[in-house]
């Protein structure tokens, strides 16, 4: 009991010394600290190859681990983003990806939460790399008007920079986006928006009705491939681009989950909650469907992201999954900082990291 007691006592005396002198510490830990992180590009440590990163896997509704839709895609030494929702230009710095070498963002559509960090993300790749020309933004008709909007919106905020740090960092000449719109293929085609160094980009039209357009995105590069839904229901179409590709990228909606919680909106009586609920079933694709969507389709792994609704109980994964495991065996249910690697010219599809 001797011995026990004198440990303790001198525990808590180490603490105590510790604690008081944490300001030190903290001040001797941080420039090794701060310079790993000024330095460090996660992206240099990948192979040539594909590389797809969920920068944002959840939905419209708030989550500790899973931010507004944003997927990053590294292909060779090119750098893209599909959408920008809330959380997810800050997730990227978080993951150290290089933000001021973004070579293009693509939009699936227009919903709130997969635009609503457009601006954040456009100022955080102008100012980090002295940006000299606006992003380019690729999407269906209408992302004119979304990139116009920001772009005014934004407008003060980039004089002010400018005012403030001058043309070694924040040139006018770079801020803000320039739109690239695109007619959506009808008959269930697909169009090529993008074609350089190797890396191609498909983008067809995707059922989310009403909401019009919506497109999904094809990547092709150096024999390796990933499809990126966007908000869907189950689709023929969607199948057929997906057939055979390495990694599907796809959202998915629990109708279970999403109809206790319209119950639940009844019952406190909350109208117009209940009816967003009710409304929102009908036009996303259940994990099993899209877990069937993978298996005919034979793709190497099945990607869940756009979350929907939050998983924050224990078990809900398992509920809101709905059996789906047991169509495609392949698969990962995606929160912010997920990472997938598909090495040039192989078959292999490597994990590197399940979250931030």
């Amino acid at each position: 009991m001797k011995k026990t007691s004198m440990a303790i006592v001198a525990a808590l005396v180490f603490a105590a010394i510790a604690f008081s002198q944490q300001q030190k510490i903290v001040l001797a830990a941080m420039p090794t600290l701060l310079d790993k992180n000024m330095s460090s590009d996660t992206t240099a440590e990948f192979e040539d190859g594909l590389h797809v990163a969920l920068c944002g896997a959840g939905g419209p509704m708030p989550s500790a681990n899973r931010s507004g839709a944003c997927v990053a895609v590294i292909a060779g030494n090119q750098f893209f983003v599909v959408d920008a929702g809330t959380n997810g230009a800050r997730n990227l710095g978080r993951m150290r990806y290089p933000q001021g070498e973004i070579s293009a963002l693509l939009l699936t559509h227009f919903h709130s939460d997969h635009i609503d960090g457009l601006g954040e993300l456009a100022m955080l790749r102008w100012v980090s790399k002295n940006n000299t020309s606006p992003l380019p933004v690729y999407g269906p008709e209408g992302v004119a008007d979304v990139v116009n909007g920001f772009n005014m919106a934004y407008g003060q905020d980039a004089v002010h920079r400018n005012d403030h740090h001058g043309d070694a960092v924040a040139p006018l000449s770079g801020t803000g986006m320039v739109a690239h719109s695109f007619a959506v293929p009808a008959n269930g085609d697909a169009i090529t928006v993008f074609e350089r160094d190797g890396v191609k980009i498909e983008m067809f039209a995707v059922d989310h009705s009403p909401i019009k357009p919506a497109v999904a995105y094809l990547f092709s590069y150096k024999g390796r491939t990933t499809l990126i839904s966007g908000d869907t229901t189950k689709s023929a179409v969607l199948e057929k681009f997906s057939n055979g590709v390495d990694l599907l990228v796809h959202e998915a909606l629990s109708i279970t989950l999403v109809d206790l919680m319209a119950e639940s909106a009844q019952r406190s009586g909350n109208d117009k909650r209940q009816k967003i609920f009710n409304d929102i079933l009908d036009y996303h694709t259940t994990p099993r469907e899209a877990a069937e969507i993978a298996r005919d389709a034979k793709v190497g792994h099945l990607l869940y992201y756009h979350i929907v609704p939050p998983l924050i109980l224990p078990g809900m994964e398992s509920v809101w999954l709905g059996g789906a495991e047991e169509i495609f065996s392949e698969y990962t249910v995606g929160e912010d900082g997920t990472t997938f690697s598909m090495p040039a010219n192989s078959d292999k599809i490597i994990k590197r990291r399940s979250g931030l």
